[in-house]
């Protein structure tokens, strides 16, 4: 077995890489249906960088009209979902450069997968206090935690805190080591712990 099939999420019916030949010759409904098992996974990555569900909202229609024009230079050197994932991160990172300024945290910017979330569930497991807050609550703490991280070090959480991707899987996204993903976490996740310190008791 490939490492590709490895990794390469389970879903019914035609798998990825038929969709995407399927696509690349202008099957408009192949390729919809990619962007459908896609879809909620890339703005979940885009709303962890971001803590913006209107920004998320318009990345992630950004990202799927820039993969649909870049299918024909789709060399199946990876999977599909790390290729959709990159595109995903290059553009957040872009974007968030281009804005060069601090996001808002809105209170109400709640994120449903962050229940699910590995830091979630090592922070809920620390303390009291944390376990007595409201999700919404914890969302807005984190959302502000989030953007003090480096753009980097808020990449690999969202992958694979959030998003659940893999040590290797990430890596290959973000095109670095294994043991480099395992460093920006390893770091990530001190300063997450030292910005809600105060809620961990």
């Amino acid at each position: 077995m490939s490492d590709e099939s490895k990794t390469q999420p389970s879903f019914g019916g035609p798998d990825d890489l038929e969709l995407v030949h399927r696509s690349q010759t202008g099957d408009i409904a192949a390729y919809e249906e990619l962007v459908r098992r896609y879809h909620s996974k890339i703005y979940g990555l885009i709303y962890g960088m971001t803590s913006s569900r209107e920004d998320a909202e318009d990345l992630v229609q950004e990202v799927f009209v820039k993969a649909w024009k870049a299918l024909g230079h789709f060399r199946e050197q990876s999977s599909f979902y790390t290729w959709i994932y990159r595109i995903a991160l290059n553009r957040t990172i872009n974007f968030r450069k281009r804005r060069n300024r601090r996001q808002t945290v809105s209170f109400d910017e709640f994120d449903p997968d962050i229940k699910t979330s590995e830091s979630y569930r090592e922070f809920s497991s620390k303390g009291s206090v944390l376990r007595k807050m409201s999700l919404s609550e914890f969302q807005e703490k984190m959302n502000a935690a989030m953007l003090k991280l480096s753009e980097k070090q808020r990449a690999v959480v969202a992958m694979h805190d959030i998003q659940g991707l893999s040590h290797a899987e990430t890596a290959e996204v973000m095109r670095c080591s294994e043991g480099t993903v395992r460093s920006r976490l390893f770091y990530a996740h001190k300063q997450l712990q030292a910005e809600l310190a105060e809620f961990v008791k």
